[in-house]
């Protein structure tokens, strides 16, 4: 690491890193500040009220990573094709992933159609089911514009330019607030939806985002070369299926990480709503910390491959090291937040005394997992500009479902130390996650500094 990291080029890497990881992390907690808006206008709606939309958006997201890490395979493939200087040919790429991005959002508008049938049967307390189902339904109809959002939004990110990512991500929430309030709580001339006026909200304000990005994408000077919308194109099945199969590998990996917080938040609804609401706000919050490390780890994918494009082994380690040295400091700093303000952000998402009480606790139990998920997430960020998927995936599935879930279900459920159990599973599959991903980043490292070295 001293070799790498004691040169002028390393800490050139790490600005470089840290300027294109910005917009990303703004443009991550843009996301976030999403689900934040939602929760915070359904806590205040009531308790039902947000526990209903906390399912929801469990059962929206836990399906919903697969394509969102499928196609964020065009994010490598993009900046790879862009460090080769065979720009040309990331134009015909990306219409591709377009017609891929449309066919995973039909199979997820149609998986949001009929699973609220089945929530009675998930245990999901009788009182939650109405509303949850009315968030899916709404829900649903936002699902293909945030497909093609994404996309958009890989290929920019491929092409080291983040600031729409940024701008588009706040703007969103322009939308969101006013018209998720008015539509939940009947103002402004809506009746009162609750949970569904939210879930109709929220479609509304990822359509507007991709008709936006798309705005940009087709009157922009910046990309004008690229030809992104220069002709139509059919599916080529040769590059969907190349799409897919670095991306699928990616979207199981995250499906696997998300799917255990996700089940997580579906198990502690078996519990009751004081339970599932308190664990909702503490979740959100560790996602918006984690918001701050995936932006870092999705810039340095973007930056190992252009390396690898480059044929630049020395820079592959530069860029894997930045990554590094920029996670440890922003984790630091979620942990000293989520130990010294626990109290104060429960505050701004519920009234109630008991939801709150809960919730703090468990962001002490959240503060413990913030430099391993860190960790994890940039060895994957990395490992994804290389375009090494496969054995990620597999490094998952072992960490999060072999050790997280079956701990976190042992504790939690069979012995019953009910959400904290839970949470200790988390701290666990996080943890051995960590060190798996970080060992087979510097078995490739070495491998890639044999392989590229002039």
């Amino acid at each position: 690491m001293s070799t790498v990291t004691a040169t002028p080029r390393f800490r050139q890497e790490v600005r470089a890193t840290g300027l294109l990881a910005l917009p990303l992390v703004l443009g991550h907690i843009s996301t976030g500040l999403i689900a934040f808006v939602d929760n915070t206008i359904a806590g205040h709606h009531g308790t039902d009220t947000f526990a209903a939309v906390s399912i929801g958006t469990a059962l929206l997201w836990l399906p919903m990573l697969v394509p969102i890490g499928t196609l964020i395979s065009l994010t490598a493939s993009v900046s790879q094709l862009h460090g080769a200087g065979r720009d040309r040919e990331i134009g015909p790429l990306f219409r591709q992933a377009l017609w891929l991005g449309a066919g995973l959002s039909l199979l997820m508008f149609l998986f949001l159609s009929v699973v609220p049938a089945f929530l009675p049967t998930f245990g999901i307390a009788a009182e939650i089911v109405p509303g949850a189902t009315g968030f899916l339904h709404g829900i649903r109809w936002g699902v293909p514009a945030l497909t093609l959002y994404f996309c958009m939004r890989y290929l920019t990110e491929g092409m080291h330019w983040t600031l729409p990512t940024m701008l588009i991500g706040f703007g969103g929430l322009l939308v969101l607030g006013p018209l998720g309030y008015a539509m939940c709580n009947g103002k402004a001339g809506f009746p009162e939806l609750g949970a569904q006026g939210l879930g109709i909200a929220s479609s509304v304000t990822m359509w507007v985002q991709a008709l936006a990005f798309a705005t940009y994408l087709w009157t922009t000077r910046r990309f004008a070369h690229l030809q992104l919308f220069g002709c139509f194109e059919l599916p080529r099945w040769s590059a969907i299926w190349e799409l897919l199969r670095t991306g699928l590998p990616i979207g199981i990996t995250v499906l696997m990480e998300g799917g255990l917080f996700i089940i997580t938040a579906l198990l502690i609804g078996r519990i009751g709503a004081i339970e599932s609401s308190a664990h909702q706000i503490a979740i959100n919050v560790a996602q918006l910390c984690f918001m701050i490390p995936m932006g870092v780890a999705e810039a340095t994918t973007v930056r190992v491959g252009h390396a690898v494009g480059s044929n630049d082994a020395l820079g592959v380690r530069r860029a894997t090291w930045a990554g590094y040295a920029i996670v440890l400091v922003t984790q630091l700093l979620s942990i000293s937040v989520l130990l010294l303000g626990h109290n104060a952000v429960v505050g701004l998402y519920t009234n109630d005394l008991a939801v709150a009480a809960l919730a703090s606790t468990l962001l002490l139990y959240a503060a413990m997992f913030q430099l391993p998920d860190g960790v994890q997430v940039l060895s994957a960020g990395a490992l994804r500009g290389m375009k090494d998927t496969r054995v990620p995936m597999f490094i998952a599935m072992f960490a999060y479902w072999g050790v997280g879930m079956p701990m976190g279900a042992g504790l939690g459920l069979g012995l019953g130390w009910g959400p904290q159990g839970m949470w200790v599973g988390l701290i666990m599959g996080l943890s051995v996650a960590a060190v798996l991903l970080g060992w087979r980043l510097r078995v490739n490292n070495r491998r890639l500094l044999h392989q590229l070295a002039p």
